[in-house]
């Protein structure tokens, strides 16, 4: 599956305007992150146990 074929998902906290926020689109096999500014930009891509750490850590948990 090609990433432009993903369901990317934006923050609900997103502005109005659609920009200065991260998209995300979660596979079986990876998290997907693109900036949403720049969608043509090739996005990366991290495993769940990556991503699951990275969300923990921005929580404060």
């Amino acid at each position: 599956m090609s990433t432009s074929e993903l369901d990317w998902r934006k923050s609900s906290y997103s502005s109005a305007q659609g920009d200065s926020c991260v998209e995300v689109a979660v596979t079986e096999q990876a998290i997907h992150v693109r900036d949403s500014k720049d969608v043509a930009r090739s996005p990366f891509a991290v495993g769940r146990d990556g991503w699951t750490r990275f969300v923990g850590f921005a929580a404060g948990i």
